[in-house]
């Protein structure tokens, strides 16, 4: 229940499923053994539900005017009290025809206490109009308006607090894939060979040994998938935006899926997750060679490769130089807004390989002495109006901050051209930092340098709820996006939980205050945002002092 959605084997040894999940392949019959609360699914659903009683900001601020207008009506009260009891009793306070109501030595006490009892009315009267009883509902028809409104603006309110909690949000921390881009992909260069790849996908040139490891692994490799389409014929790839542009792209340098599939057998499979940014796979070809592809993020992959292909198929050392000039290509493309990806393999001897297949579950597919194969880099575009919404958070006071799992150069690439990072702030300390860097500070030294953040990349779910947690002791009032269910605490913890509707996952909606339909940032601070959270909260307080 840890982590993003992802294929985990079962067998008898490890038979439990936890509610919730998905059947991805194969058949079997099931026995239930707990319900509700009782599961997995339901331990994490009721840690996220729980009510941590905290006051929004608008509760806060409104307990603070009750109590100033109590204090004040109770003070003026008394005030009136004490003046006209003082009138009273020497006789300036008259009655209808003109004439003084008390009179020493005359008047009897029973008058002189029917007195004291009107004015005493008078005082409470005062006290009880001073209580803005009216208040509260006010706030919630304010409240209500503004959910049914933006529910036609692409933002479903769960919590109806939520609704003016944004309105004084400080800080949001935002997504990039998917949030603030288009989370289209297309592979637009190819680093193969030593060589670039003009257009990426051209096999003119390409060694014969690069593009059959590079068309072998990108086709074992991959939670997607590629099926000729009924109507028209065509190939149809589906899968995630980055699996999908991968697909294509080795489509047009070849690839058929189905056939070099069954060319080779998968013994065991290293599933892609955000912790380590690759994931690999094992295959027994069938002359009985294991070969072993990796695939990850570019700078990570580097750093297992001992060797590489020239452009003549030769195998070359890795040297230092070598090195470097693969990392400038990395910046190089990071720095255009591509998102950096690199294909590696190794042999293996079919000896090292453990023959019983629950053994095989708990092998560690090796990653060291690889070979590097390519480095491409895949476009995502910036959504259209995202640099316009980030001004509009900015002007209101709002400070933006991108949180992305992407290489730093990539995001400080898409920074810039969003417009959260403005020019100059890329050379101050702590505007970007990486998430392993961030990680290392202790708890005290993040609240030092928190407020300079702008840009953290290579980030994982625990680095967004550090990151959370630091501007909050801040004082600042965050808002977050998430859409895995590793996201959920950052969710949880921040004051305003945005999830994504089409990309998030349940326990990511569930763990949420609001779910943006359509992914996009535009509609988070446009219409289902901080403008219309601002709007909520000057309407408030227009009822307030109405």
């Amino acid at each position: 229940m840890t982590g993003e959605s992802k294929y985990v084997y079962k067998d008898k040894k490890n038979p439990f499923l936890m509610s919730g999940c998905k059947v991805a392949d194969g058949y079997g019959t099931m026995l239930v053994t707990a319900v509700g609360l009782n599961t997995e699914w339901g331990l994490v659903m009721a840690t996220i539900s729980e009510d941590n009683g905290e006051e929004t900001p608008l509760q806060v601020r409104l307990n603070g005017v009750a109590t100033f207008i109590g204090k004040v009506g109770l003070a003026v009260a008394v005030l009136v009290f004490l003046i006209l009891i003082i009138r009273f009793f020497t006789g300036h306070t008259e009655d209808k025809y003109g004439k003084p109501m008390f009179k020493a030595g005359k008047t009897s006490v029973g008058d002189a206490f029917n007195g004291i009892v009107k004015i005493f009315a008078i005082a409470v009267t005062i006290v009880v109009v001073a209580v803005p009883e009216g208040l509260p509902l006010a706030v919630t028809l304010t409240l209500a308006y503004s959910m049914r409104k933006m529910m036609a603006d692409k933002a479903l309110v769960r919590r109806l607090s939520a609704c003016e909690t944004m309105g004084s949000a400080t800080t949001i921390c935002s997504d990039k894939t998917g949030t603030l881009t288009l989370n289209q992909m297309t592979v637009v260069k190819a680093f193969i060979a030593g060589e670039s790849r003009e257009p990426p996908d051209t096999t003119e040139g390409l060694p014969p040994v690069i593009q059959a490891l590079l068309v072998e692994g990108i086709s074992q490799n991959t939670t997607g998938s590629v099926c000729k389409s009924k109507g028209s014929g065509e190939m149809e790839v589906t899968g995630s935006p980055t699996e999908k542009a991968i697909l294509s792209w080795a489509l047009k340098l070849g690839m058929n899926f189905d056939d070099e599939r069954s060319k080779s057998s998968v013994l065991h499979v290293f599933t892609f997750n955000s912790e380590k940014k690759r994931g690999g796979v094992a295959l027994k070809r069938s002359d009985s060679e294991v070969h072993i592809h990796w695939k990850g993020a570019a700078e990570i992959i580097l750093d297992l490769c001992k060797t590489w292909i020239d452009s003549s198929g030769s195998v070359q050392e890795m040297t230092p130089t070598k090195v470097d000039e693969n990392k400038k290509i990395i910046e190089g493309m990071a720095a255009a807004t591509l998102r950096c990806i690199a294909f590696a393999y190794r042999t293996c001897d079919l000896h090292n390989v453990p023959v019983d297949e629950e053994q095989r579950q708990s092998w560690q597919i090796p990653e060291d002495n690889l070979t590097l194969l390519a480095i491409v880099g895949i476009k995502d575009p910036c959504r259209p109006n995202v640099r316009e919404a980030v001004h509009i958070c900015q002007k209101a006071g709002v400070k933006v901050r991108m949180v992305t799992g992407d290489n730093i150069y990539t995001a400080k690439a898409i920074a810039t051209e969003c417009g959260i990072l403005q020019p100059g702030e890329d050379t101050e300390q702590y505007a970007i930092i990486e998430g392993r860097d961030f990680r290392s500070y202790s708890e005290d030294e993040r609240l030092k340098f928190v407020d300079k953040i702008c840009v953290m990349g290579r980030s994982s779910p625990t680095d967004k709820l550090y990151l959370v947690q630091a501007l909050r002791k801040r004082g600042h009032v965050v808002a977050v996006t998430g859409d895995g269910t590793n996201d959920a605490p950052a969710l949880h913890e921040a004051d305003i939980g945005l999830s994504m509707g089409i990309q998030g996952t349940e326990v990511a909606k569930e763990s949420s205050d609001i779910i943006i339909l359509d992914d996009n940032f535009a509609s988070v601070v446009k219409f289902g945002g901080v403008v219309q959270f601002m709007q909520t909260f000057r309407n408030s307080f227009s009822f307030n002092s109405l």
